[in-house]
């Protein structure tokens, strides 16, 4: 049965990703056709109403008509769905709220359609039907996938609409998604429902290990995919004990009714079993691949801070080849990665209107805008998007590089937030969260700060974050144990991924480092020497630059004890 499914999906993907190579050669007349389309079907929401999206009839309109909004304009009309409001942002039912924690520390909640779905889906085949391709065209084959990604839901809104990450919402809106998937992934959907990670990774592990030839390993980020393989190296005899006698270990965090239902789908395996312990013993480990050792690819995402964690992948997946899957957030697709170890993706014309505001025009409060025909390779863009959940020239603040084209179409590769973002797996601080954190400790300390820099640590993963603060000159902290408490506590409350993180151990607890005198002007002249303009340095209070700092000396550091 499942040989059946994936010979129909991929015969599925290689034709949508023939009809998108397709759109590529045309891609002013399908951006068109997509904004026209879009506006046409939303022209009697609340919204529409609002900016008179009815009288629009070409782009230029659009442009000239509706500002570039951020998500405050939203919050008001999705305050009114989440109470259970029809035809606000879209016409369609929102079946699901994609929830992100925003650059502002408050979360954003964003609507979800069958329609807005579909779209999702599509350019899902393909960024699946250029994978198949190039798998095939390196000799292997797809198959089976292991992915651990959570598909819990957060909670409800009063009205009773689910929220909670874009994952989660996949297997809840129909029963047809759910018989796929048990085709095609080595763990059952009811793995992925497992609140605690370390437990999640471990059943999904141990149902994965029943495959000698599972396929592919899919992480939403890098860190997340050298976690599971660090956890499969951790608990390696515990798992092929579990794979001998076909039971879950006693210890796992789990509720006893789902416990129970992931049980009855879980069989003894003591051929694998012997054959893993064999591996084990002869090689003093278990990594991922040598458990499957006929691995075609590992998908996760590639820009950002991504290259710094390849660098540790060959230690557990070889050179197994990367996928970038699809560029995509809880507000938007952006494009689908073409090819293997490649950062690059194509911008995904049929599933977004997009117009990307050049570098020159990043302060103007209503800049001026290129369209996807405009851009230039090689140059850095914020990029807007019009999409079918209801945002209309929202602005994420992601800065994408221009690499190329693909026949007319930009190859872009996500580079960084506006004001930089910080993730020791997938929580997203941004500048904003450190900063309003340390206002907050310093106010309540009494203790000012000559100058701070939030990093990450080298020699773990996740790493933990570094507090790393310089003091005006004869001053100090009079506890910094509780300094540093503060602070974590601050941040939990002004990002909630980061909360959720701390508070299920996927992050370590932070450090404080504690620097000797001048060394932040020791940094400054460094950014200077490179050949930052002096009237353009901004120092930056995060940086996922582990070099930044290198050299400074620390006259103290601390950690939190148990009690915190």
């Amino acid at each position: 049965m499942t040989n059946l499914f994936l010979s129909i999906i991929t015969a599925v993907t290689k034709v949508t990703k023939a009809n998108f190579v397709t759109k590529t050669r045309q891609v002013e007349a399908v951006q068109e056709e997509f904004l026209l389309s879009l506006l046409k079907a939303y022209q009697n929401t609340e919204f529409a109403k609002k900016y008179k999206l009815q009288e629009i009839k070409n782009v230029e309109q659009f442009r000239n008509l509706i500002p570039i909004l951020a998500y405050s304009s939203y919050e008001p009309f999705v305050e009114r769905i989440t109470k259970g409001e029809n035809n606000i942002l879209t016409p369609d039912p929102v079946v699901h709220l994609n929830r992100s924690s925003g650059s502002t520390g408050k979360q954003k909640l964003i609507p979800v359609t069958k329609r807005s779905r579909q779209i999702l889906n599509r350019i899902n085949q393909v960024a699946t039907g250029f994978s198949a391709e190039a798998i095939h065209k390196r000799g292997n084959s797809m198959g089976e996938m292991l992915m651990t990604t959570s598909t819990l839901i957060s909670g409800r809104t009063s009205s009773g609409i689910p929220y909670g990450t874009s994952s989660s919402g996949v297997l809840h809106l129909n029963l047809f998604t759910k018989c796929i998937y048990k085709q095609l992934f080595a763990q059952p959907p009811e793995a992925l429902e497992v609140l605690d990670p370390v437990s999640r990774n471990y059943i999904c592990l141990l149902f994965a290990l029943q495959n000698p030839n599972l396929k592919i390993i899919g992480a939403t980020f890098p860190v997340l995919a050298l976690q599971l393989a660090n956890d499969l190296e951790l608990y390696s005899q515990e798992l092929i004990h579990n794979l001998k006698n076909g039971e879950l270990a006693p210890w796992l965090k789990i509720k006893p009714e789902l416990r129970h239902t992931i049980e009855k789908q879980f069989f003894p395996n003591s051929k694998r079993a012997t054959q893993l312990q064999e591996i084990l013993r002869s090689e003093g480990k278990l990594t991922p691949l040598l458990a499957w050792q006929n691995l075609a690819v590992v998908a996760t995402a590639r820009g950002g801070t991504s290259d710094f964690y390849f660098e540790k992948f060959p230690a557990y997946f070889g050179d197994t080849p990367i996928f970038g899957g699809i560029y995509a957030s809880s507000e938007a697709t952006f494009g689908a990665c073409y090819d293997l170890n490649t950062d690059g993706a194509i911008l995904a014309i049929d599933s977004g209107f997009f117009e990307f505001i050049p570098q020159e025009e990043w302060d103007a409060e209503q800049p001026k805008t290129l369209l996807a025909t405009e851009v230039k390779a090689g140059g850095y863009y914020r990029i807007l998007v019009t999409n079918y959940n209801g945002l209309y020239r929202y602005d994420i603040g992601d800065v994408v590089e221009v690499v190329g084209f693909y026949e007319q179409a930009p190859i872009i590769v996500f580079r960084h937030r506006v004001g930089g973002l910080l993730s020791a797996t997938s929580e997203k601080t941004s500048e904003f969260h450190v900063i309003q954190a340390v206002k907050k400790i310093q106010e309540e300390f009494n203790s000012p700060l000559e100058n701070f820099c939030v990093t990450l640590s080298e020699n773990e993963f996740p790493p933990r974050y570094l507090l790393n603060v310089e003091l005006p000159s004869g001053s100090s902290i009079p506890s910094p144990e509780e300094f540093l408490a503060k602070f974590d506590s601050a941040l939990q409350q002004l990002n909630v991924s980061y909360e959720e993180k701390r508070q299920h151990e996927v992050l370590p607890s932070p450090s404080l480092r504690i620097l000797a005198s001048g060394s932040f002007s020791t940094v400054r002249q460094r950014l200077l020497d490179k050949g930052i303009p002096e009237s353009h340095l901004k120092f930056p209070h995060i940086s996922e630059d582990r070099q930044l700092l290198a050299g400074l000396a620390i006259e103290r550091e601390v950690k939190l004890s148990g009690k915190h």
